[in-house]
């Protein structure tokens, strides 16, 4: 059954963000005396809002992070975003198919809603999905809680049951099972057992999403 609404995350369905950001964060984290490279960064904190990352860098590195930390982080990181963001490989067709059949779409992301205005303006992309953006700031809990969907879907004005979400990530993914939602795990950079663990379908290549939300045969 065709959904009604697709939920798409941001960073790493939409836009090719994931290395980028990833890399600053290693970096930033080593400064602080714990080392990382941008694998490490990855399995530590894809998927999860900002404010859990500091929670768990201050956990790692056992000192507060100071008031200047995440400016200087978020300025390094839309510096990069400005120089060599792109979005995923044949996202915006596969987009444009979902909506040009009636189906609903929006953005649900771990990310402020600044961030996304960058990444998506970078991209060309946020002509698609103006007015429908939802950040993990507007909810008590974010993923891997399933508050951020369930949001999303209230204000788009839409039953849980009857969504699809795009995830890259095993937070992502439980947060959409979590809600009632079926999950579709985009495995382009993750792991794709981990999403499947988690409780997705995996698939690897947007041109397939129109096939798997039952556009095409």
């Amino acid at each position: 059954m065709r959904p009604s609404l697709v939920i798409f995350d941001c960073d790493g369905v939409l836009v090719d963000s994931e290395g980028i950001a990833n890399q600053v964060l290693a970096e930033a984290v080593t400064r602080l005396g714990h080392d990382m490279d941008e694998a490490g960064s990855r399995r530590e904190f894809v998927g999860l809002s900002m404010t859990s990352v500091m929670a768990r860098i201050e956990a790692m590195t056992g000192a507060a992070l100071t008031p200047r930390w995440l400016p200087e982080v978020q300025a390094i990181t839309h510096a990069r975003f400005r120089e060599t963001l792109a979005a995923v490989p044949h996202v915006g067709p596969a987009v444009e198919a979902v909506q040009a059949a009636g189906i609903a779409t929006c953005v649900a992301s771990s990310g402020t809603p600044d961030k996304m205005a960058l990444t998506l303006g970078l991209t060309g992309l946020a002509p698609l999905f103006a007015g429908r953006l939802f950040s993990a700031v507007e909810v008590t809990r974010g993923k891997p809680a399933p508050d951020l969907f369930l949001h999303a879907a209230a204000r788009m004005g839409h039953d849980p049951h009857a969504c699809v979400v795009v995830e890259d990530s095993v937070p992502g993914v439980t947060g959409a099972v979590a809600a009632g939602m079926r999950a579709l795990g985009f495995s382009r950079e993750t792991d794709a057992a981990l999403l499947r663990a988690a409780g997705a379908e995996v698939f690897d290549d947007m041109r397939q999403l129109p096939a798997l939300i039952g556009l095409t045969s």
